[in-house]
């Protein structure tokens, strides 16, 4: 469950939870945006159907050494993302929508850390 999930991050003790709260809070209010804010999250058992971290882009940078030298210095970053979908169908999914209407119920949010 999102919302489970939330309270989880919410009291986890680590730097990237609180990253991650706001990841998971955007891709449910993107679920509900893509559905025109007719339907509430909260009336939708919604979960986090998948969830993981790619490598973002790599900053170089150097840090002068002795003789002359370089070292040179990686700062990484990564890319979150959150696949967010609900167990409880949709009105439009129920009646038998069209095929472009049934895909509204996944939402994929990235972010960058």
């Amino acid at each position: 469950n999102a919302l489970e999930a939330l309270d989880i991050l919410r009291f986890t003790k680590k730097e990237a939870a609180t990253v991650l709260e706001k990841v998971v809070l955007s891709a449910i209010a993107n679920w509900e945006y893509k559905l025109d804010r007719t339907e509430s999250a909260d009336d939708y058992d919604l979960y986090i159907k998948e969830a993981y971290s790619d490598d973002g882009t790599m900053l170089k940078r150097f840090r002068p050494a002795p003789h002359g030298r370089a070292h040179r210095i990686r700062k990484r970053t990564n890319h979150v993302t959150i696949v967010v979908a609900n167990r409880i169908p949709l009105p439009s999914e129920a009646e038998g929508a069209g095929a472009d209407e049934v895909l509204i119920d996944e939402v994929e949010e990235a972010g960058e850390e």
